[in-house]
């Protein structure tokens, strides 16, 4: 599969393995954050910059960074569900950032323990489908 990224909200940038392997153990760190507490604003919010994370290390992958600007974070999901074949990844992705934005920019929309739980359980399957992308990259630059 030939991905496309679009000037408007994708830039071309070779990145040096050592900076993707820095992007994905932040995104890493995030997602045991999540794991390990069991406060469910914490378990949310870092399941969410985990993911985020996740997708940046995804487009490096490929050659690119996300141009920060208004509505960077639809595009980051978009192209991670893209770069993995998975559609689900955009439904449920839009759904925890329309959660975060709700929680951040709408006074406060509370998370329960159960989605909480089912947000950090979707971004954990996702990097672990993602962790063939990384093997392969990884192995092609030895």
């Amino acid at each position: 599969m030939i991905l496309k990224f679009d000037n408007e909200h994708f830039q071309e940038f070779a990145y040096p393995k050592s900076t993707v392997s820095k992007y994905l153990k932040s995104a890493y760190k995030d997602l045991n954050i999540a794991k390990n507490s069991r406060q469910v604003d914490v378990i949310f919010q870092f399941s969410y910059n985990a993911f985020i994370k996740l997708g940046i290390a995804l487009i490096a992958v490929h050659g690119y960074k996300v141009r920060s600007r208004s509505g960077h974070h639809i595009k980051i999901i978009d192209k991670a569900a893209k770069i993995l074949n998975n559609t689900d990844i955009s439904a449920f992705g839009n759904s925890m950032r329309k959660t975060r934005n709700m929680e951040l920019y709408d006074g406060g929309a509370s998370v329960s323990e159960k989605q909480a739980k089912a947000y950090f359980e979707f971004v954990n399957k996702t990097f672990l489908q993602s962790e063939k992308v990384f093997k392969e990259y990884f192995s092609a630059l030895l």
